[in-house]
């Protein structure tokens, strides 16, 4: 996911290009694809929002949008409640590194990783000859933005964007990342079916936000369209690519590594308090355009890594507030996976469902309830 998404999308600086493909025609969303959303995330009809709407139209007809195209895109919108909620009650969790890089390159992921990078290496190498970008570090950016193309987003982008103009909070903002979906329906690379994202209009295989795309989305495959969403994730890694590259990427050179274990030279960074330190170069720096976080570059860098057969990290990480180490975390974790609780993926991160279980499980046992991962717990369980 670019920077500008988790930013709150404000910092790409994508310019507007008008475009002049014919208008696609107008396609009202499947009964499978609705089914695919909660029911506060599916467009519903509001006619102060319809009203903002019609004023909408007038100035996208000033910035070169079609009646066509427009009538197409707006057909099967509406107002979605749960995108509102969830922009005005984003959690801004505060992950300790150890934490980040444990969902970042949990053992799912990498193996996960490592087949999807199986299957799409020719496709991966092609690219990096072209543009000059890591194929491994391609490949952890859509792993870590949609988890190898699982999680594209089945929100409707036009009616998204178009919500949270009209919520007008960030209205200026969306409203411009609804005027270059509509320029992306305009030129023709998808239908408004197919064009689909997160919450906050992030789409397909990388995550680009409309004006992003716009600036940055190419097409590789060279059938004429910037197909982010489609099953062929060509498109969505070559854009990348070139978004890499374009912002400065420098070939040959590696993202960093774990300081100490040789390699590049670079500055020398240390998130985490008593945690491991990295040495990391000018391309670290390129990978937070995607996301302006240390976390997050250094977990693509690592995931990069591990999807390319490296071992894991050979520093340590303090133990937690409760005095367990991260093996500790995952043992706790697999007892009560044993014990019959569902807690996602193991990862030795506490998270809620973790503590729901541990609640469960100190009810059953007859202790304290407190839902905290502790060594008392871990004993029981052993």
């Amino acid at each position: 996911m670019l920077i500008t998404r988790r930013s709150l999308l404000a910092g790409t600086g994508a310019a507007l290009v008008a475009a002049c493909a014919p208008a696609v025609s107008p396609v009202l969303p499947t009964r499978s694809a609705a089914q695919t959303l909660a029911p506060d995330l599916q467009p519903v009809p509001r006619a102060d929002f319809s009203a903002w709407v019609a004023r909408f139209r007038l100035r996208a007809r000033a910035a070169g949008i079609s009646d066509a195209t427009l009538d197409a895109a707006f057909a099967g919108a509406g107002y979605i409640p749960g995108v509102v909620a969830r922009d005005g009650t984003q959690i801004q969790t505060r992950r300790t590194l150890e934490e980040y890089l444990s969902i970042a390159t949990s053992d799912e992921r990498i193996a996960k990783g490592r087949a999807a990078f199986a299957r799409h290496e020719a496709t991966l190498r092609a690219i990096e000859d072209r543009y000059g970008v890591d194929r491994l570090i391609v490949a952890a950016i859509w792993g870590m933005e949609s988890t190898f193309g699982e999680k594209r987003g089945a929100i409707p982008v036009v009616s998204s964007t178009a919500t949270l103009a009209f919520d007008g909070r960030r209205g200026a903002f969306y409203e411009s990342q609804l005027i270059a979906a509509l320029r992306i329906l305009q030129r023709g690379d998808t239908t408004p079916e197919r064009l689909t994202g997160s919450w906050a209009g992030a789409m397909g295989h990388t995550q680009f936000i409309p004006t992003s795309f716009e600036s940055f989305a190419v097409d590789f495959t060279g059938d004429g369209r910037r197909d982010i969403w489609g099953d062929d994730p060509s498109d969505a890694l070559a854009s990348t690519a070139s978004y890499l590259a374009r912002n400065g990427w420098r070939t040959g050179l590696k993202w960093g590594a774990e300081a100490g274990t040789g390699g590049p030279e670079g500055r020398t960074i240390q998130p985490q308090a008593g945690g491991v330190r990295f040495t990391v170069t000018r391309n670290f720096n390129v990978l937070k355009t995607y996301n302006n976080s240390d976390l997050y570059a250094l977990g693509i860098g690592h995931l990069a890594d591990r999807i390319g057969g490296a071992g894991p990290l050979r520093g340590s990480f303090p133990p937690d507030a409760n005095g367990l180490t991260r093996d500790d975390r995952l043992a706790l974790q697999r007892g009560l996976v044993a014990r019959g609780y569902d807690l996602g993926t193991v990862d030795g991160v506490i998270g809620a469902r973790t503590e729901a279980a541990i609640r469960d499980f100190q009810t059953r046992q007859g202790v304290a309830v407190t839902g905290r991962a502790t060594r008392d717990v871990l004993d029981l369980l052993r």
